[in-house]
């Protein structure tokens, strides 16, 4: 399944390169991208997107505390 969802308060594109490399190792993960210019994480996954979801803003908070992935 492929899902993109908005990023809320995403300030650095290098924390951005950090979270899409994080999330692309979960597994069940097929590919993660994020665009820093549009604000937008890409997930592709096998697994249940529920739990991909709750692991990648863990990811997302622990490099920018305000960052939120919009569902």
């Amino acid at each position: 399944m492929r899902k993109s969802f908005k990023l809320e308060n995403l300030d650095c594109a290098n924390c951005a390169a950090n979270m899409e490399h994080d999330i692309s190792e979960l597994p069940g993960v097929n590919k993660a991208t994020i665009s820093f210019m549009t604000s937008k994480l890409m997930i592709d996954t096998d697994a249940d997107m529920d739990e991909v979801l709750d692991a990648a803003q863990k990811i997302c908070t622990s490099y920018e505390k305000d960052c939120r992935i919009l569902r």
